[in-house]
């Protein structure tokens, strides 16, 4: 049997089809293509405290190289554009491109002018302490003396980076200009990276821009790092600790607590005297090892020895 739908059956048929569509619709998020190499914030996070132990083992490095002290911090770790990171570095400077071995893919590293300077007049045996420095671009002369110490750098840094994996980072230019060699797209994303130096009266920034997709890249081997648990202790490495403790030094006290007095009686003592301590010497007393109870026992002589005779094991908290 056919069956001819109203009008307003009709109407109330499209209405419902409209609203699931627009349903559909505000679920519906926009999706960026041009940002797949996101990473994170966790993984951010791992990367800050990788770069945290990066900077405390250079600061050490770079004061032991220049007999100087050099005080390094970061100063902040964010996902930015390539763009956006070239157009905050002044020009000229000193630009190290940085081959990521044995992945694919390129890092860049900017050093302030300010820096290069005053390492170069360090490395030269100067002290590093003239006001003004010169307003010029870095000499091919000056780039040379500067690869000792991006070999410095660049080594710990691949010592930072082993807790995650094995990466040798490696100088594979060096420029005066950002716009001199492409070597990532402008809207390509970057950790950037920002790290304050001062070594003597001289400040300056080290920028460094690692692509976010190499990092991404390395995301099981951070997850992998996250679940890395401690370890129970084997039975060989605790006989190791215990023949360690053997040569500790412990402070071990038994007292006999007597009764209390007034300050007169005690002030009033002359030689001769005898004080009644109300305590017997075979009651029990507790041994306290460093200030804590630890062994019950009696006190008493053994020739012209003073002991103290060990019963049980205080089972108090």
């Amino acid at each position: 049997m056919k069956r001819e739908l109203s009008q307003q059956e009709i109407d109330a048929a499209f209405q419902g089809s409209q609203a699931a569509a627009s349903e559909v619709k505000q679920a519906v998020e926009a999706f960026d293509f041009s940002r797949l190499d996101r990473i994170p914030k966790s993984q951010l996070r791992a990367v800050h405290l990788l770069h945290e132990n990066f900077i405390r083992a250079l600061s050490s490095s770079f004061s032991a190289y220049l007999r100087a002290y050099v005080n390094m911090s970061l100063v902040s770790l964010e996902q930015i554009s390539y763009a956006e990171f070239v157009e905050g570095i002044a020009t000229p400077t000193f630009i190290a491109y940085i081959g990521l071995h044995p992945y694919d893919g390129s890092a860049v590293m900017e050093i302030s002018p300010a820096l290069v300077f005053t390492f170069v007049e360090m490395v030269l045996g100067g002290h590093g302490t003239q006001a003004i420095r010169p307003q010029r671009k870095v000499t091919e002369i000056e780039k040379n003396l500067m690869k000792n110490l991006l070999r410095i750098l660049l080594q710990d840094l691949s010592e930072a980076w082993k807790s995650v994996a094995d990466i040798r980072f490696g100088v594979q230019s060096l420029a005066d200009e950002p716009q001199v060699l492409h070597v990532l797209a402008p809207a390509e994303a970057v950790v950037a990276i920002a790290i304050d130096v001062q070594v003597g009266s001289t400040t300056g920034l080290i920028n460094f821009a690692i692509p976010s997709i190499f990092i991404k890249r390395l995301r099981h081997m951070f997850e992998r790092l996250r679940r890395v648990h401690r370890a129970e202790s084997k039975r060989q490495d605790q006989i190791h600790m215990a023949e360690l403790l053997q040569q500790a030094m412990l402070t071990l006290e038994a007292r006999l607590d007597g009764c209390t007095i007034s300050v007169r009686n005690l002030l009033d003592l002359a030689p001769g005297d005898v004080l009644m301590l109300d305590y017997p010497s075979d009651r029990e007393t507790t041994a306290t090892l460093n200030g804590q109870p630890k062994l019950k026992g009696f006190v008493g002589m053994e020739g012209a020895k003073l002991i103290f005779s060990v019963c049980a094991e205080d089972q108090e908290e």
